[in-house]
């Protein structure tokens, strides 16, 4: 077993968080994300990290202070999980889970959500499945709430009403939603989103989610980013070009 690091408001500032870690675009991201983790500690927010550099890590946070739209107590909500390259296939992601489960073990059990497939910035829904979890939720158009049960009498938690419309009220363009719970998000989202807005000559809304109340409003379960075209979600990606233009370029020709 290789060793885990738990970040703390008293060491982040020389730990790296795994994602962006040299992409100099994105330093401002890679900041801001450093900052809204400490904001999350005191509220029990939890990044495990295994002692490598690179992608290998698991964030989670009791359902009480989640961003997510969810309806429930006393479970805890895998955030983020990652296991990159050539670190898959060595355990790390049973390891990072069990460290997960024996943070939670004082709760109900422990929730994830995912896509109906493996999706970029999601994790797989097939390992949740080899680990025991099970299908509890769904949210149009893919999203898929995973749980396993430690208390076998608790109701497990749902996504809220608000989050299982699947579009967006802007019909407009693009809207964009994006929070800094993500390295990538404030360069991607925050800024070239805009540039290729413009140089489509697109309408655009930029939506951050810079609170707990905010997240618990959006439209699908999801906080890190999303884009919407007249109203339909059409990418959870950052990376707008390569993505976009292929999704909606027909339509702004």
């Amino acid at each position: 077993m290789s060793q885990l690091i738990n970040l703390t408001e008293e060491n982040i500032c020389n730990e790296h968080i795994c994602c962006a870690i040299s992409d100099k675009k994105c330093a401002k991201g890679y900041e801001l994300k450093k900052e809204w983790l400490k904001t999350q500690f005191e509220k029990g927010y939890r990044f495990q990290k295994v002692d490598v550099r690179g992608k290998v890590f698991i964030e989670y946070i009791p359902i009480e202070e989640s961003w997510l739209p969810f309806d429930g107590q006393n479970f805890m909500v895998i955030n983020c999980f990652w296991v990159s390259g050539q670190f898959k296939g060595q355990g790390y992601g049973k390891q990072l889970l069990e460290q997960c489960f024996k943070d939670a073990v004082a709760m109900d059990g422990v929730i994830a959500i995912t896509g109906d497939k493996k999706r970029g910035f999601m994790s797989d829904p097939t390992f949740f499945k080899h680990m025991g979890f099970e299908i509890i939720d769904e949210a149009p158009p893919f999203f898929k709430l995973w749980g396993i049960r430690f208390n076998q009498n608790a109701d497990y938690p749902k996504f809220k009403e608000t989050a299982r419309k699947g579009s967006c009220s802007n019909t407009e363009g693009i809207t964009a939603y994006y929070s800094d719970t993500c390295p990538f998000t404030d360069y991607y989202i925050g800024q070239e989103l805009q540039k290729y807005a413009k140089k489509t000559n697109t309408p655009i809304q930029i939506i951050k989610i810079d609170s707990k109340e905010k997240g618990h409003q959006m439209p699908i379960p999801w906080i890190i980013s999303s884009i919407f075209y007249k109203g339909e979600l059409i990418t959870l990606e950052m990376k707008p070009e390569k993505h976009l233009d292929k999704l909606i370029g027909t339509s702004h020709s």
